[in-house]
């Protein structure tokens, strides 16, 4: 039997928040910087989304079907697209015609929610689904949390929610003498199967390609392919951001045209083919349960939560947003709703990170601000004024409903 190769890339684009100033709290909630959302969607569009759909397309169809990807795109970025980009649409559903391409469900808004609100995780998978069902036509069969976040616990919630496979991160303190190369089950949901992630094989492409001080640089596809060669075990999971083609990686690098040959090259080779993540768990056994007690993801060299969690800013405004979730509830107003979707992206608390070193430089090239405590400020004015527009729909729910009380006692009389 032929190993495998997983090839699977995370899609998305945050909803970037305008300069909110103390002065506009009460006063504006406009909450979005259109023009920033725009320009930068519509240059990844014709950098990386584009023409990269278009090498995927051509490589599927010169390979017959046998090559094959996975994707997973978050909510935030599907409707960007619907608003800026209708071709970029237009271009994935031409990738989801093929019958060789799967799409993945993940969190709506690309937000921690599986780590603080059951509810709002739930809803928001949900909402995934039905976006890319009525989005591309095809119907989500495998999980990918936001950032590959994933414990125990989370792994119990995805598949009480029916799906039978899920990515996350193979993380050496989790794995500890093990391979990443293998299938597990969940601890807490055997009947779960985990692909996980290779992240050096990974990185060589989606960090360290372009990088001439790196000793392995150039990076040729025969060079890449004797490394896939050479790893152990029965798959090997590469996942890695989508933008890294193109838009992190520059067309100059020679990046598309690495990927343009991988495809070709891999497959006459013949010691691995391709397939999707639903695939690879119908082709391959668990070889064990992956006991995950505490969070991990694919973020920097921890691979955990603190590039999200890690300081107390994070924590406070994370603690925040979450605290409306019960009043939301009772509320019940769409657009707040929609808003309190979108404040919910990780993006707000990784702006928020105070590392340094090589993660802190990881967190400056994605971060639009100057620094943490401007990310911060920002961010926390922007929640003062929603908490504000929440409070007063809640007042005048109470308002409403103590007058049907009164009409209701005065006929009664």
């Amino acid at each position: 039997m032929k190993k495998s190769i997983c090839l699977y890339f995370q899609v998305h684009q945050p909803t970037r928040l305008r300069q909110y100033r103390f002065f506009d709290i009460g006063k504006d909630s406009h909450y979005y910087d259109d023009f920033a959302n725009r320009s930068i969607l519509r240059r990844i569009a014709t950098k990386c989304y584009l023409p990269m759909n278009q090498l995927l397309l051509d490589a599927i169809r010169k390979q017959g079907g046998k090559f094959k990807v996975a994707f997973s795109i978050s909510g935030s970025a599907m409707e960007q697209f619907e608003r800026y980009a209708p071709d970029v649409v237009d271009s994935f559903r031409a990738l989801a015609a093929s019958g060789c391409v799967e799409f993945l469900s993940e969190t709506y808004y690309h937000s921690l929610a599986s780590l603080n609100s059951p509810s709002e995780f739930e809803h928001q998978v949900l909402k995934h689904k039905a976006a890319v069902e009525k989005l591309f036509g095809v119907t989500p069969k495998t999980f990918r949390n936001t950032e590959l976040i994933y414990s125990n616990d989370i792994g119990k919630a995805v598949s009480k929610l029916g799906f039978k496979t899920m990515l996350t991160e193979g993380a050496k303190h989790i794995l500890g003498w093990r391979s990443p190369n293998f299938i597990y089950n969940g601890e807490t949901a055997r009947s779960m199967k985990l692909l996980l992630r290779n992240a050096p094989l990974s990185d060589d492409i989606a960090f360290r390609f372009s990088n001439r001080e790196w000793a392995d640089w150039p990076l040729t596809t025969d060079k890449y392919l004797s490394w896939l060669k050479e790893a152990d075990g029965e798959i090997i999971n590469l996942f890695m951001d989508y933008e890294t083609f193109g838009e992190h990686q520059s067309a100059d690098s020679g990046i598309f045209d690495f990927m343009g040959y991988l495809p070709e090259a891999v497959i006459s080779d013949g010691t691995f083919e391709f397939v999707t993540p639903s695939e690879a768990a119908s082709k391959h056994k668990s070889v064990s349960s992956l006991d995950v007690p505490d969070a991990i993801s694919w973020a920097d060299e921890e691979r955990d939560l603190s590039a999200w969690l890690g300081n107390e800013l994070q924590q406070e405004a994370c603690q925040k947003v979450y605290a409306m979730t019960e009043k939301l509830s009772i509320v019940n107003d769409e657009e707040l709703w929609a808003d309190f979707g979108h404040l919910q992206e990780s993006d707000h608390f990784y702006y928020m990170c105070t590392k340094f070193f090589s993660d802190g430089e990881v967190h400056k090239y994605f971060n639009p601000y100057d620094t943490p405590y401007e990310a911060f400020i920002n961010f926390m004015n922007v929640l003062s004024d929603f908490q504000i527009r929440l409070d007063e729909k809640r007042a005048a729910l109470d308002v409403r409903e103590q007058v049907v009380k009164e009409q209701k006692a005065v006929k009664k009389k």
